[in-house]
Order: C-alpha cells, then structure tokens, then sequence
C-alpha cells in the first residue's frame, strides 16, 4: 500500500485523491446519473433521513462483523456491487476488485461489461465472486454465459433487469464521452427483451443462485419470489438510468415485507459510509452493496485503495455498532433507526462534506 494511502483516516481523502487522479472522462463516468440526477441525490436523502436510537448498558467489548450469506463467509456484511467501464479508472479492472475482496475477505461482483472478461477476472483475481449479466444475445447465449460461470466457480449468477435502455447520462453526452462497455456493443436489444420467460429458463438450469438485480417494487418482488429467485436486488443502478426513482432505502422495507423471509435480499445506492451499510441491516437488507466507494479507491489505489476503503468501512462499522448498543450483525433490527430530518443536502459528495473535493461542484 502506498504511504499516500496508508496515512488516510477517513473516506473522504481516498475520494479526495481519487478526483485528482482519475482521468476527467471516467470521473464524470464515475459520479454521474441520468438526466437530472434526482434519483442518485434520492438514494442518499433516504440514507440521511434514517436516524439511530442507539441503546446503552449492553457491555459492548466485543464486536463480532462477521457475516454469512449465500455460503459466502464475509468479514463485513457487504460485497463490492458490480461496475462496468473500470478499467478507465484503473488498468488491472476487475481483478483489481477481486484480488481486494479476496486479500480483505468480501464477495465481489463481476459485471459482464466489465474488464478484462469472466474467464481472466477468476483465474487472476479469483476469490467468493458472482457473475453479473448484462443480455446481449439470445437466450441459448445466455445459458452458455450460465454454465461457464458455473464451471469458473462463481458463486452466484446475476441477471441485470432494470436496464431495458442504456440511461440519458447527460454528463457523459456534454463531454461526448462514450464509456469503454458502451464501445461497439451490439445484440443491446436482448436486454430490452428480457421478460420472465428467459427467468424461468435460467432458473430451470441454473445449479447455482440466482440474482435478479434492479428490482424496485413490491410488485416485482413478489413475482420474483413467485419465480423462486434466490436473492432480490434492490437497486436502481445507483441513479444512471431511470430519473425520477426513489432511493433504495426508501424501497427497502416493502421489499422486506412482500419477500418475508422467502429469499434473500440486498441492496445498494448511495452507500458510502460504515452507519450507511448497518441502516441498511436494520432494515433487513442481508448484505448491502458498494460500487462508487469501490471505484473511489480503485482510482486512487487500484487493489490497495479498494483495501483501504475496506479497512476504514470497518473502522466505521465497529465504532457504530459499539455506539448504537449491539455486538452482532443479528442485533440489527428496524427498532433501533427512525425517520428524521436531514440536515446536509444531498449530493454524491455529500457524506464527504469536511473534505474539500477539487473541481466539483455537484
């Protein structure tokens, strides 16, 4: 690890150096939603609209954040949520991310828009990984893309479904910056004719579970639990498609409700702190996804910033549990958040906000 990183006490410098050394291009990429952005500035204004009811008196010495979830032993309940276009942000890509999950001890997404593909990413990443697809041909492609990832060792199959068309990045447009995954992509209306009958199928032959990630209704989690979807993703791909969304925290609980307990669920969005990830516990979610942290450290440190930020969630997450009353991730509950004002407007920033940030504005 370099010095630069290894005297970092906070996430906010890791962001810091990651904006003064990313490529202008794949920063704009990096931060950026579609259209107006008020989806991604949603998802953080229902992360700070939870408060904590913290309990006292528990004798908190000892805290445990070990986690289980889908046979995957985790240090931390989280994994790193799949990204599509890394390698911009540093040339290793995807196995940058997995070498990070593995030496830390997390699951890690791979996307299939990512670098440098499934097959390299395992064999010189390796580690608790889970393919994540983006469709791009018919269904027998897609069944052949499941029994490689199978047959690689990916420990979970993942299907993208809230992506029927490629988002109005406006960032993107104002720069004429086309992103790496978006570079001649053909068979891009597969996607736009995903439908249940191509679930069924995958979950017919599927040996390992199966994901649907972008779910974001009550209504659509029970059909996927009807389906018998092994775990629901509630996402809205971090604000980069559909405008006008509402933050995944807010979505969360009717997700939790409708599901009871008939699969599993996690969640990402705007997550960027260690007392984000245990909100997101304590209402249910069974592990909780980071992508722009994630791709904060990769562009700062490559393998070595993704650690740190791994490292310093940790630091955040024991300080928290310890103040809030529990010594285990199952002492979680709804009881001990609420809703509450927020006091910071929302931003991609703006959990950062005593860390001057050079260049931006957002």
């Amino acid at each position: 690890m370099s010095n630069s990183l290894s005297t970092m006490l906070t996430l906010g410098e890791i962001v810091r150096l990651a904006s003064k050394v990313a490529d202008p291009d794949a920063w704009d990429y990096l931060i950026g939603g579609s259209e107006t952005e008020t989806t991604l500035r949603r998802n953080r204004r229902a992360l700070d609209e939870l408060a904590f009811r913290p309990r006292v008196l528990r004798n908190v010495s000892t805290i445990d954040t070990s986690h289980e979830v889908l046979g995957i032993a985790m240090r931390l309940p989280l994994f790193l949520a799949p990204m599509g276009s890394i390698k911009s942000l540093d040339k290793s890509g995807a196995v940058a991310t997995a070498i990070a999950a593995k030496e830390f001890g997390v699951a890690a997404f791979v996307s299939s828009s990512s670098h440098p593909g499934m097959q390299t990413t395992m064999h010189d990443g390796g580690g608790d990984l889970i393919f994540q697809l983006y469709v791009r041909g018919d269904g027998n492609s897609v069944m052949e893309q499941l029994t490689e990832a199978t047959d690689l060792g990916y420990k979970a199959f993942c299907l993208t479904v809230d992506s029927a068309m490629y988002g109005r990045r406006e960032r993107d447009k104002l720069r004429g910056y086309t992103p790496e995954a978006r570079i001649d992509v053909t068979g891009i209306n597969h996607q736009s004719a995903l439908d249940w009958n191509l679930v069924n199928k995958i979950r017919s032959k599927s040996t390992i579970p199966l994901i649907l990630k972008g779910i974001a209704t009550e209504e659509d989690a029970r059909m996927a639990v009807e389906h018998e979807i092994d775990v629901i993703y509630v996402s809205n791909h971090g604000g980069r498609q559909l405008d006008f969304g509402r933050g995944t925290l807010d979505i969360l609980p009717e997700i939790i409700a409708t599901v009871d307990g008939k699969a599993r669920v996690f969640v990402d969005g705007a997550i960027c702190r260690g007392t984000d990830i245990l909100k997101a516990m304590c209402l249910g979610a069974d592990a909780v996804g980071i992508g722009r942290l994630c791709g904060y450290g990769l562009a700062a440190g490559g393998k070595d910033g993704i650690v740190k930020v791994l490292e310093l969630l940790e630091e955040e997450i024991i300080n928290a549990m310890a103040n809030l009353g529990v010594t285990g991730l199952d002492q979680l509950t709804p009881e001990l958040v609420c809703r509450a004002p927020s006091v910071h407007e929302p931003s991609v920033f703006s959990a950062f906000h005593l860390v001057d940030i050079p260049g931006t504005k957002y």
